[in-house]
C-alpha cells in the first residue's frame, strides 16, 4: 500500500492564519469564515513561501512557479545593493523562531536575536523590520530596506503586529519583543524606504538562514 501523500495547507484569511498539517485542521480555521482564502501545498518550503506571499500569486496553482525569463526579470531591474536585508526563520507555526539583518551587498550579519522558544514566521519578519529600522534610524543611515514579506511590510505600516498567537510562559520574550516594536512604531517617525525583495527576479534574500 502506497505512502499518503504528504500535504501542507495555508491559511490566508481565516480564524486563525496559518499552515497547517491536515485538512481536519485546515477546515476548521474556514469553515464558517467568510471569504476564507486557503490552498494546500505538497511541500513546506512552497507553503512558506505562499502564505508570506499574495494569495491571488499562489490560488491558480500549487506546482512550482513557472521561472522568469530574462526579459521578465529585467523588468524588475536589480536590486539596490545600498541596503540592509532582513529576514526570519521559524522550525514550525509557532516554533522556534529567530530574525537578523545583514548587509545586502557583503551579507554581513548587522544583527541577530534569537533562537527564541516559540514564535511564528511572520512575527519574526515583522520584528526583524522593525529592528532594522531602529537600527537605521540610530546609525544615522539613509540605506533602504528589504523584505520578502508582504505581510511584514503591511504590519509595520500599520504599527501593529497582528498575530493570532496567545500570549504564554514559552513565549513572553517574544511577545514583549512585540510590544516594543509597536511601541517604537508609535513613537518615532523613520525616513527609511521599506522595499519588498522580489525573490521570483533575484533569488533568495541575502538574509536568509538557508533551511529550505
Amino acid at each position: 500500500m502506497s505512502k499518503k501523500k504528504e500535504k501542507f495547507y495555508v491559511v490566508w484569511e481565516g480564524k486563525k492564519p496559518g499552515i497547517y498539517l491536515t485538512w481536519a485542521d485546515c477546515k476548521a480555521m474556514i469553515t464558517g469564515y467568510a471569504g476564507a482564502k486557503y490552498k494546500s501545498f505538497d511541500n513546506f518550503t512552497t507553503a512558506k513561501k505562499a502564505y508570506n506571499g499574495d494569495y491571488n500569486d499562489f490560488k491558480g496553482s500549487s506546482k512550482k512557479k513557472k521561472a522568469l525569463t530574462p526579459e521578465e526579470k529585467e523588468k524588475f531591474g536589480l536590486p539596490n545593493l545600498y541596503s540592509i536585508a532582513v529576514d526570519a526563520a521559524s522550525s514550525g507555526n509557532p516554533g522556534v523562531m529567530e530574525y537578523r539583518g545583514v548587509d545586502t551587498q557583503t551579507e554581513k550579519q548587522l544583527f541577530h536575536q534569537g533562537p527564541f522558544k516559540q514564535g511564528t514566521n511572520n512575527i519574526g519578519e515583522f520584528l526583524a523590520l522593525v529592528h532594522g529600522l531602529a537600527y537605521l534610524k540610530k546609525n544615522n543611515s539613509d540605506r533602504i530596506i528589504y523584505s520578502d514579506s508582504r505581510i511584514a511590510i503591511g504590519w509595520v505600516k500599520k504599527k501593529k503586529c497582528n498575530t493570532k498567537l496567545q500570549p504564554n510562559s514559552k513565549n513572553k520574550d517574544v511577545i514583549d519583543l512585540i510590544k516594543r516594536a509597536e511601541s517604537w512604531l508609535k513613537t518615532n517617525t523613520y525616513t527609511t524606504t521599506v522595499v519588498k525583495w522580489e525573490t521570483k527576479a533575484w533569488g533568495e534574500i541575502p538574509a536568509d538562514f538557508g533551511r529550505k
